[in-house]
């Protein structure tokens, strides 16, 4: 499984939510999960902790339609996200 298709398969999960673009897939990925954790896309007086950002993701992953092999490389990378943005 490649970035584009992890890619794709994330933004099953948003749907009509913009995404910032960068030079290749998995860079776009990732910079999406960490505006995602962050909490970016809220008003900075209603935004959430980063650990509830995750929790809120993985629950979004794991009910969403999505094949379970995209589920688990999903959760995978949202955890080294998570990791990172804690530091």
């Amino acid at each position: 499984m490649d970035a584009k298709e992890l890619l794709d398969a994330y933004r099953q999960l948003w749907v009509n939510r913009s995404m910032y673009v960068k030079k290749d897939d998995f860079e776009t990925l990732w910079s999406s999960i960490v505006i995602e954790l962050k909490d970016e896309m809220t008003h900075p007086r209603l935004r959430k902790t980063p650990e509830e950002k995750f929790h809120s993701a993985i629950k979004r992953i794991i009910s969403s339609s999505l094949p379970d092999t995209y589920k688990v490389k999903l959760i995978e990378l949202h955890s080294k996200v998570f990791e990172e943005v804690k530091k």
